[in-house]
């Protein structure tokens, strides 16, 4: 495998929350990141210039994981702009939460569009482009084990990717290419406080032993030490980062 190919990871859903902390930390390992989002241009271009700032390589790319063709131009501009790249974080996703009984199909559909097919896409694509010697690291979450109410549809997209995730890591089978997830347990993000109550975060915050939601960083090492040379020897596992809540 080339150097070059060691060094560049692509981030999916990083202008922000734990994606954007993620395509920190890689550069700060190291890698050239592409910062991909959908729709907020300048969120991605700040992550962007934080990395620059910081001594690093980064660039922002616009795609919508949930459409095949548009992942299909990701991993060629990346290509064209820094290289191949040997690591892919699938960190898109969405959550829109409801009882099962009254989500409508608008809910389900792009929640399946974005958390299952979105990730289903990329790593399609990565399996293709990726040299030996890769790293596929998926986001799923600890609700799967849970069950809390209003979840079902999401944490059911979630069950999926950690499905997919041991299958395709058998699946490249001489490779070298490692295929994991990560399932964070609750984490202080726009996304998860979004619409909560202050009584029920500091209720979900309570629910591991160390007592405290989780960071962006927090899940930004585990991922890391995933996509590093020492944690080679981790692969179609999936790593619940809960602190100990399940």
């Amino acid at each position: 495998m080339s150097k070059q190919a060691e060094s560049i990871a692509i981030v999916t859903g990083a202008s922000r929350g734990i994606g954007a902390a993620i395509a920190k930390q890689l550069s700060q390992d190291g890698f050239a990141v592409i910062i991909n989002y959908i729709g907020d241009r300048e969120a991605a271009d700040q992550v962007v210039f934080d990395i620059e700032t910081s001594g690093g390589r980064a660039h922002a790319i616009k795609a919508d994981v949930s459409n095949p063709t548009e992942v299909t131009k990701l991993f060629d501009k990346t290509i064209n702009v820094v290289g191949i790249p040997n690591v892919l974080v699938n960190s898109a996703g969405i959550m829109m939460l409801a009882p099962l009984g009254d989500s409508d199909d608008e809910l389900f559909d792009r929640t399946i569009a974005v958390n299952l097919k979105g990730t289903f896409n990329t790593m399609r694509e990565a399996s293709k482009r990726f040299e030996n010697g890769g790293r596929i690291i998926n986001l799923s979450t600890s609700v799967t084990s849970l069950n809390l109410p209003n979840y079902a549809i999401y944490a059911a997209t979630k069950s999926a990717v950690e499905t997919m995730t041991a299958i395709l890591s058998k699946e490249m089978r001489g490779r070298s290419i490692t295929v994991n997830a990560v399932a964070p347990g609750p984490t202080a993000t726009d996304l998860f406080l979004n619409g909560k109550s202050d009584e029920l975060i500091e209720q979900l915050s309570k629910m591991n032993p160390l007592e405290r939601l989780a960071t962006p960083n927090d899940i930004a090492n585990t991922v890391s030490f995933l996509a590093g040379q020492k944690g080679a020897w981790i692969n179609g596992q999936t790593i619940r980062a809960n602190g100990g809540m399940i």
